[in-house]
């Protein structure tokens, strides 16, 4: 990978590291596909990070290596998978339903394919973008203990 510093705010380290994968000894490795991807969602979170105040961003997953991804349960599907994908919170910015209603009129601007305020256990935002070339869907879901809506509750 040419470089660890993948934007001025986020690092590829903040962006491959996982719990998982170290307890278990798992390459999280990206792909030099998923690490192009990973320099795209980068620019991305640092417009997210603009958007709410400059505050810092805190990435709790983003890359997962198909092992890493199976081993959480992660969705088969996942775009985490690509390097498209990331869970992160802004405690001083508020909670996940709060970053994701504020950020819902911006997700065409943002290139957001989905936007997921989560919230099994604690809580957190998804943001997944559309690989280059595809035109983002701007999806809007809320996952709690009551399952999938869509929209912010």
């Amino acid at each position: 990978m040419p470089t660890t510093q993948l934007s001025e705010h986020f690092t590829l380290a903040e962006f491959t590291y996982s719990q998982t994968a170290s307890r278990m000894g798992l390459d999280n490795t990206p792909t030099e596909e998923a690490y192009v991807h990973l320099q795209q969602l980068a620019a991305i979170m640092e417009k997210v990070r603009n958007l709410c105040g400059a505050h810092p961003v805190q990435i709790t997953s983003g890359y997962r290596s198909p092992a890493v991804n199976a081993a959480t349960g992660g969705s088969s599907t996942s775009a985490h998978m690509s390097g498209l994908a990331a869970d992160f919170i802004i405690p001083a910015f508020g909670a996940p339903e709060e970053i994701c209603k504020f950020l819902e009129p911006h997700l065409a601007d943002l290139t957001v394919d989905q936007l997921i305020s989560e919230f099994n256990p604690g809580g957190w935002v998804h943001l997944a973008i559309c690989p280059p070339g595809d035109a983002p869907d701007c999806q809007c879901l809320t996952i709690n203990n009551a399952g999938t809506t869509t929209g912010f509750a």
